[in-house]
């Protein structure tokens, strides 16, 4: 009876990883079939700043949180459950940020660093910042919520996801924290063939190995949207 009731379970995970796969290629193929429409809107001054930030938040959060959001209603499982709580926060939302050291370091002795703020490599930021109250402070929050808390949320209820799917016996050898820093390095297209692109490549990998880790550890999320939020694009 115990086998069934964990067979069961892994059927259920199964639907739950294929439901944000392709949510997430749905989002992505539509973005490939007509950017050549969606784009220049998102990048044209005389467009509302406002339409131009939800168009490409829209996407962005299609890509990552629209899945994990429909799996969640689904089941009926809060956001709550997988980490978002005060418990640990300090302690994760540290050790997470120290997880981005060597890229910071990385940056520095590679000459690409460019200042610090939030989001800055989001094409619209430049124009919300430049923005009055509250158009800017309304441009932040979307671009904060698709850029920041889905983007770090969403690896964490993935990498839970997958670890109960395929648990390990060793800690180190998380399946969850493994898959979703290979996937982000493959999302954000940091492999390269030269000594350079594969350092960059090694310290993408640390990050959301390392976050997830943190996360698995502290039983808190806050570290993983941490980093998105204030340190991913923002250096």
């Amino acid at each position: 009876m115990g086998k069934n009731a964990r067979t069961l379970e892994q059927k259920k995970l199964d639907i739950d990883l294929w439901i944000i796969v392709i949510a997430s290629l749905l989002v992505l193929g539509v973005y490939i079939g007509f950017q050549d429409q969606i784009m220049p809107v998102v990048r044209d001054d005389g467009v509302n700043i406002l339409l131009r930030v939800l168009i490409a938040a829209s996407l962005q959060f299609g890509l990552a949180g629209l899945g994990i959001s429909i799996v969640c209603l689904m089941r009926k499982e809060s956001f709550l459950s997988y980490g978002l709580r005060a418990k640990g926060a300090v302690a994760a939302i540290g050790f997470s940020a120290l997880c981005f050291a060597p890229h910071i370091i990385f940056l520095a002795a590679t000459g690409q660093l460019s200042g610090y703020l939030p989001f800055q490599k989001v094409g619209t930021t430049s124009d919300v910042l430049a923005s009055g109250f509250p158009v800017n402070a309304l441009g932040l929050l979307l671009t904060a919520i698709a850029w920041g808390f889905f983007e770090g949320f969403n690896y964490a209820v993935i990498s839970e996801k997958i670890n109960k799917r395929y648990p390990s016996k060793n800690r180190w050898l998380n399946w969850g924290a493994i898959s979703c820093a290979i996937l982000c390095v493959l999302i954000h297209g940091a492999i390269g063939v030269t000594p350079e692109g594969i350092v960059e490549m090694c310290t993408i990998l640390i990050i959301i190995y390392g976050i997830i880790m943190v996360k698995e550890i502290t039983q808190n999320a806050w570290g993983c949207v941490f980093v998105f939020m204030f340190l991913w694009n923002a250096l």
